[in-house]
């Protein structure tokens, strides 16, 4: 009897802790409830559409509870305008949250001190807002935070030593604040993304950081690596031997007229001496460089050329019939079927490299299809009798003389680097202009961004259109490397080129100089930076500006204003910008992006690159080392895949 009564009475325990714990579940609940009404009704802006009369906020959007829908553990309200201060007594009640997302709002002031009250937090995007004040000490407490991102706001001060606090810190992002001081040294054995890029600090890059990449710390008055070396004491670049301290001592030591006459005697025989050398080197690499074929006469007959196809080339990228480029081309060359020129010299297919060599009579023989009409002329697909194949383009209003055309595509074949497609020939006449590159089998970005929608197209997921969005900054990078006058000029979807791999290929870079204001039509509009006037003297930060385009359509889908024939497009940086302020960030994201889930916050990252890159000023915009750095590190955070603890900060669907 005894027995039976200890076991009922075990089991009337059982069932009053069942009910206390439904009962303090069902209170902490009411609780979150009550404190996420309390910051609704605080902030201003977009009211969030919430339905008070559920007795669960587990329902609303931006709002996710635990399994047993007991606790509010993930508030995700990017991009919706919210403005005003954070209050006090709101979201530090929210004590079981796990992921706090308020990023590209615009609050304002200083972040509430029982936010300290949130210790199982782990995520915490407060990025593309106003906060103000120093970096608040109350949050090296949160020792579970794995990332945080304070980018984009006026937070001012020193970077404290606490957040080495954060042993489980595997994101920091501080850029784009007003830190100033130095950067201490922090002791995060996780850390594997920094940056504070963009404030006002200065000394040297700390020892336990110097393994980040250089664009992290851009923007500051910093050395040591990854930037440049600092002098000896620390604080400042090296500054190649000048000793900015002893002025006045040079000026009291100051050298002789005699000596000084000699100086600059000697220094302009040295520097005469050195421009005849780099002559004598640059016709010897020019010698070397260039093979020829000579041409001495083009022996096809008109007669024996089908009628010229090219005035019905497809306008929109499509493939002609298989008709021979001496159809599209040679109709024009026959002019020149001796081949003379004012020098009598023969006219010449100039090859660079040691690449394959054809020659012209070769080329005019091959069967082509109709590639497309593009800024610069019409570009063909030919199929040489040996199973060659290339890509033929025909240029148009050529405005410049013969020997300025040869040197400027002589420095354009001379560019090599795996994100371009490389110029392999170029054909001359008074009357033609042929230029021969690579054959891309897998056509443009446009033609697969904005070609097949049917059935059987595969979708293109985040790590290839990073992959993209990465290989085309390369190859602009490597562009901008070349000098300061050296840019791209009409960087569009349709000239982003892509090999069986989807590795991206940079193709008509070096062509606006060679052509007329007459051949760049208004369908590159949606791509131009606004400060452009004359389409063939753009600047590095245009160019910025076109692939902060490129980049947004690569994103949403979308193509830009007169992009595409016979569709009007939309303007891409004001309509992205438009729905982040005032709609859900997540609705800027073509459909096929929205399934990977779990690189939604690197995705909304490259999207805010690309918002930087299309900034209406050139000095707002990042360069392009900087914008292939970032694009890098975003990949190499994404493709490695994230704590297993990180709650992925994702805007539903059903949001």
């Amino acid at each position: 009897m005894e027995k039976h009564t200890r076991i009922g009475i075990a089991m009337l325990l059982f069932v009053l802790q069942i009910l206390n714990s439904l009962h303090a579940g069902e209170a902490d609940l009411a609780a979150d409830k009550a404190a996420l009404l309390a910051l609704r009704s605080a902030l201003g802006g977009r009211t969030l559409l919430w339905n008070t009369t559920e007795n669960s906020p587990c329902r609303w959007s931006g709002v996710q509870c635990d399994a047993g829908n007991s606790r509010v553990t993930a508030l995700r309200l990017p991009g919706v305008a919210l403005s005003g201060q954070l209050p006090g007594g709101a979201v530090g009640n929210l004590t079981g949250l796990r992921t706090l997302s308020l990023r590209f709002n615009a609050l304002a002031g200083r972040l509430p001190p029982d936010l300290t009250s949130c210790t199982e937090l782990r995520n915490l995007y407060l990025q593309g807002n106003h906060f103000t004040g120093a970096l608040p000490e109350f949050l090296f407490g949160l020792r579970s935070l794995v990332r945080l991102n304070l980018a984009g706001n006026n937070f001012s001060g020193e970077i404290p030593t606490g957040f080495s606090n954060l042993t489980r810190l595997r994101t920091l992002y501080l850029e784009n604040n007003q830190l100033t001081g130095s950067i201490p040294e922090l002791k995060l054995p996780n850390l594997a993304q920094f940056n504070v890029s963009f404030n006002r600090l200065n000394g040297s890059v700390p020892a336990s950081l110097q393994s980040m990449p250089a664009a992290a710390f851009a923007g500051n008055s910093l050395c040591g690596r990854p930037l440049e070396s600092c002098s000896g004491n620390g604080t400042s670049p090296a500054i190649a031997g000048i000793d900015i301290n002893n002025n006045e001592k040079n000026k009291k030591n100051g050298l002789s007229g005699g000596a000084i006459a000699g100086i600059v005697i000697g220094s302009v025989l040295g520097f005469l001496l050195i421009l005849l050398i780099l002559f004598f080197l640059c016709r010897k690499r020019t010698s070397k460089k260039t093979s020829s074929i000579d041409i001495a006469a083009i022996k096809h007959q008109e007669s024996e050329i089908p009628g010229d196809k090219s005035a019905g080339e497809p306008e929109n990228g499509g493939y002609g019939n298989g008709y021979s480029v001496a159809a599209a081309a040679a109709a024009a060359m026959t002019v020149n079927a001796k081949g003379e020129v004012s020098n009598g010299g023969a006219k010449k297919l100039v090859f660079f490299g040691s690449g394959r060599v054809f020659d012209l009579e070769d080329l005019l023989r091959a069967s082509a299809e109709v590639l497309g009409k593009g800024t610069f002329g019409t570009a063909y697909k030919a199929v040489l009798e040996v199973g060659t194949v290339v890509a033929v383009k025909r240029l148009k209003d050529v405005t410049i003389s013969e020997r300025e055309f040869r040197e400027k595509i002589e420095s354009v074949g001379a560019m090599d680097h795996q994100n371009l497609v490389p110029l392999r020939a170029y054909y001359y006449s008074r009357e033609e202009k042929l230029l021969v590159y690579d054959y891309m089998s897998m056509g443009s970005l446009s033609a697969l961004l904005h070609g097949n929608k049917g059935a059987g197209r595969t979708p293109l997921n985040w790590e290839i259109r990073s992959k993209i969005a990465l290989g085309a900054a390369r190859g602009i990078e490597y562009l901008h490397s070349q000098g300061p006058n050296v840019s791209h000029g009409n960087i569009k979807s349709s000239n982003i080129l892509l090999t069986k791999s989807y590795d991206a290929r940079v193709s008509d870079f070096g062509l606006a100089h060679l052509v007329g204001l007459s051949s760049t039509p208004n369908r590159v509009a949606g791509y131009r930076a606004p400060e452009v006037t004359d389409p063939r003297k753009v600047s590095h930060k245009a160019d910025v500006y076109s692939f902060g385009v490129l980049v947004l359509e690569l994103l949403t889908g979308k193509a830009p204003t007169h992009a595409l024939l016979n569709e009007e497009g939309v303007d891409l940086p004001r309509w992205v910008q438009s729905i982040v302020k005032e709609e859900w960030t997540s609705e800027v994201f073509d459909l096929e992006l929205l399934r990977y889930q779990n690189v939604e916050e690197e995705m909304v990252q490259l999207l805010q690159l690309a918002i930087d890159c299309a900034a209406q000023y050139p000095d707002k915009r990042p360069s392009i080392s900087e914008v292939a750095s970032r694009i890098e590190e975003l990949r190499r955070f994404s493709l490695r895949g994230g704590d297993q603890d990180v709650q992925p900060d994702v805007v539903h669907e059903a949001e």
